[in-house]
């Protein structure tokens, strides 16, 4: 231990302290890498504590939940029956959804005495709730004083307490109230969302189901709590696996340029390796005083990594996309896991370990005495054809295997297309690794004088050289496809909802860019609206969510006059058609889902039994990947017996002033309520999914940062082993100028063709990022160049290029004296 100590405190130390640069730019790449890993565990951890927070604090003890099939609610009959089954300790009602008040939207939890019996954090604040009459009481964080009047929707109510510890139930944001109040504000009339349902001790759970179930007959869902049901919805699923996805991707992109980094560094300590090695150092004690010198490293650049994760995860957690959430009651607030921080530094250590392996089995597999031949010359430095051959027919069979999934797979899995396109670049660029040094050489020997022995420098590095060209290559592509990949996918996103165009003015209890599934407006909002002198017609438009078997889908109930994209998907006559009854309309992902096709019959379970509905057309559509159908409105209507409205489509009489008739709208209606235009409703569709790729940008940053580093540190390689040549050349009379232009010549050289090679490998990855995309959001996305894409990657060129300069100002400094020392 002794003797490994001392080797590393005399060549471990030395090398650090000798070339500072170098080990910050390395444990850079690590910070880097570490920090996204934070932020995407940030993300996932906020979205399993939240919850597991709100099923905590609302189910407690319930082992059963009779929901409804949609939002308009079950009879409250229905309780009463469940309660009388054999079994059952307790049924406790519950109504549970979002209302709008002056200071933003808030939860609305009703319930009654028998709520204790599910021995929740919230039950001891029950008991409170009758002292006022139209009472509630405030989480920490609604802004609420006790005492004070507000009104929920069109009811007015008085807060009897704010609440405290119990900020992260629902982030603090919701309102609690007994059950009569509840489904007043919330205009359910007499039903209820849901019952839960405590079972008696020593009762089989499955026959408690079987019999609650008959019990039920059909009229509502009978399961697993709806809030313990929340972890896997596909809104969450999708921004876990986008999560993931991106953490994949930067690791994949990572893990490539810390070899790279690695195997640069270990390969400017060669002669001094192979001096151990003459004197009798073992092969085994030299990798792993190598190993146990990059974990040490790598550990710092982890720890410093995550604090920047943290606060990354912090931002990203706040703008998690509405859309994909709608389906989730809680209110996702930051919370990082004990273990998130851990897990991310044990994986970027272990990363730059086996990168360092790697490339210490590439360099370290030679004799003493031909570790100490110049850089080219040693069989290290070589690559064999059967090598290149096997790497082409692996990027061959990974590029097939890419355009397989992207257009294969449903949904989201179909993301996984473009990390294996990716990886069948990396192999393809390994394939003809000679070739493309070449040309980085030919590319520097037309810089004169400097770009000619710049030129025998590539040539003389070939490994080196590659390895730094594919990371430039890396950079560029990386840029060019997510920018462009994500330009596209947003631009037909935003195509796909040009129809809400047709509606000048909407109304809504959700905000633009979300489906309107939230509270119902207020009754008398349609008649109030009518009424205004800008305002020719008001048209109804209801969304609610709808359980078809284990898929949750979004129900339009539209009406004429209503500007829906299902419908314009569909085309005039299909759209009459379900006007008038006689069908539905379904989105590609729920007929793929249910297996259906045009022409088969949808089954949708309602309060009043299950209808049967043809299907008249199955289109694209975006809806967040929970499915999505058109019905006609009287249909919705009656089979749920929801008459209320979340939202209304608005037209403006002939020459009434747009931005007046806004004014005139936001003063007619309650507070809460979002008024936009049909022009807003659209770009917030686009936002939407800009918002959900924000991860992919991130992605973009780091790779194009890391890259910059990885010049850096290969030009300063290249300096300093050619510190001696470069000491004879100006003994002999170089001018200074002329080796910065040598050291700018060799950067400009496997800055282009990298460049160029990843605008290539960009351009595959944007026609296969189109593809998954079409599947993933369920729009047809189409393929456009993008000039802002050229733009970006010319900037991780030109970002790259400047790694080049503190190599060069080496150069300038460089002593002859010193230079031509012989150590």
């Amino acid at each position: 231990m002794r003797s490994a100590l001392n080797r590393w405190w005399v060549f471990g130390v030395r090398e650090w302290s000798a070339h500072r640069a170098r080990a910050l730019t390395s444990g850079a790449v690590v910070a880097v890498s570490t920090a996204l890993l934070v932020t995407v565990l940030s993300i996932i951890g906020s979205i399993d504590r939240s919850l597991d927070d709100f099923a905590g604090g609302t189910t407690g003890d319930a082992a059963l939940e009779v929901s409804a099939f949609s939002g308009a609610g079950i009879p409250a009959a229905l309780r009463t029956e469940v309660a009388a089954v054999p079994g059952v300790a307790a049924a406790v009602p519950l109504v549970q959804t979002p209302v709008t008040t002056a200071r933003g939207t808030a939860l609305l939890i009703g319930t009654d005495a028998t709520a204790t019996a599910l021995h929740s954090p919230l039950q001891d604040h029950l008991r409170i709730l009758p002292a006022t009459p139209d009472g509630v009481l405030a989480g920490p964080n609604t802004g609420f004083a006790a005492g004070e009047s507000i009104a929920l929707q069109d009811t007015g109510v008085t807060v009897a307490a704010v609440l405290d510890g119990v900020e992260r139930f629902d982030g603090g944001r919701f309102l609690l109230a007994p059950l009569p109040l509840a489904q007043r504000a919330a205009g359910r009339g007499d039903r209820i969302d849901s019952v839960l349902i405590v079972a008696e001790p020593g009762t089989d759970p499955a026959a408690l189901r079987r019999d609650v179930t008959a019990a039920v007959a059909g009229r509502a869902g009978v399961g697993e709590p709806a809030a313990h049901r929340a972890a896997a919805s596909n809104g969450v699923q999708l921004i876990r696996f986008v999560s993931v996805s991106a953490a994949g991707m930067s690791f994949l992109v990572a893990a490539f340029l810390i070899y790279t980094a690695m195997g640069l560094a270990i390969a400017g300590r060669r002669q001094r390796i192979a001096m151990l090695r003459a004197l009798g150092a073992t092969r085994r004690s030299i990798v792993a005083d190598l190993l146990a010198e990059t974990a040490v490293s790598a550990l710092f650049g982890a720890l410093a990594g995550a604090a920047l994760g943290l606060l990354l995860g912090r931002a990203a957690v706040g703008r998690l996309p509405d859309i994909f959430l709608q389906s989730v009651s809680a209110r996702i607030e930051f919370a990082v896991p004990w273990w998130t921080i851990p897990l991310a530094v044990v994986a970027a250590v272990a990363v730059c370990v086996a990168a360092a392996a790697l490339a210490a089995r590439q360099v370290y597999r030679v004799s003493p005495v031909e570790a100490l031949a110049p850089v080219g010359v040693s069989p290290a430095d070589r690559v064999r054809p059967a090598a290149r051959i096997g790497a082409a027919v692996l990027a061959a069979v990974l590029a097939v295997a890419a355009v397989l999934v992207a257009t294969g797979q449903p949904g989201i899995l179909a993301n996984g297309g473009i990390s294996t396109m990716f990886a069948a670049e990396i192999a393809a660029g390994f394939a003809v690794g000679a070739a493309l040094v070449r040309a980085a050489a030919a590319v520097a020997n037309r810089c004169g004088g400097a770009g000619a022995l710049a030129a025998e420098t590539i040539r003389r590095s070939p490994k080196r050289s590659w390895a730094t060209l594919m990371t430039v290559a890396v950079a560029v592509a990386a840029s060019f496809a997510i920018s462009a990949g994500n330009s596209n996918a947003v631009t037909s996103t935003e195509k796909s909802f040009e129809v809400l165009r047709g509606a000048d003015i909407w109304v809504s209890t959700t905000p633009a860019g979300t489906f309107p599934t939230g509270p119902r407006l207020p009754a008398d909002t349609a008649d109030r609206l009518r009424a205004l002198p800008s305002i020719s017609t008001v048209v109804a438009d209801q969304a609610t969510y709808v359980d078809l078997g284990e898929q949750r889908a979004l129900a339009y109930g539209v009406a004429p006059g209503s500007a829906n994209a299902l419908l314009d998907a569909a085309g005039p006559e299909v759209a009459r058609r379900v006007l008038d009854g006689a069908g539905a309309v379904v989105s590609r992902d729920l007929a793929d889902a249910l297996s259906l096709e045009v022409g088969d019959t949808l089954t949708v379970p309602s309060p009043t039994g299950a209808h049967a509905v043809p299907i008249l057309a199955e289109v694209a559509f975006f809806s967040a990947l929970n499915g999505a159908l058109a019905l006609g409105l009287p249909l919705v209507q009656q089979w749920f017996g929801d008459t209320g409205t979340a939202a209304l489509q608005l037209g403006l009489a002939p020459g009434a002033d747009p931005g007046a008739a806004l004014d005139q709208v936001r003063g007619a209606v309650p507070p809460g309520v979002h008024v936009h235009s049909g022009d807003a409703a659209v770009r917030g569709f686009a936002a939407a999914l800009d918002q959900a790729t924000s991860l992919n940008h991130l992605i973009w940053i780091i790779v194009t940062i890391i890259a910059a580093v990885a010049l850096l540190n290969t030009l300063l390689l290249s300096v300093l082993e050619r510190r001696r040549e470069i000491g004879v050349l100006r003994a002999i009379g170089a001018a200074r100028r002329f080796a910065v232009a040598t050291v700018l010549a060799e950067a400009a050289g496997l800055a282009v063709v990298g460049g160029v090679l990843g605008l290539a490998f960009g351009s595959v990855q944007q026609v296969v990022a189109d593809l998954a995309s079409s599947r993933a959001w369920n729009v047809d996305v189409a393929f456009a160049p993008v000039p802002g894409a050229y733009a970006l990657a010319l900037g991780a060129l030109l970002l790259c290029l400047l790694g080049a300069l503190p190599a060069a100002w080496h150069v300038s400094t460089v002593n002859i004296i010193e230079a031509m020392r012989v150590e």
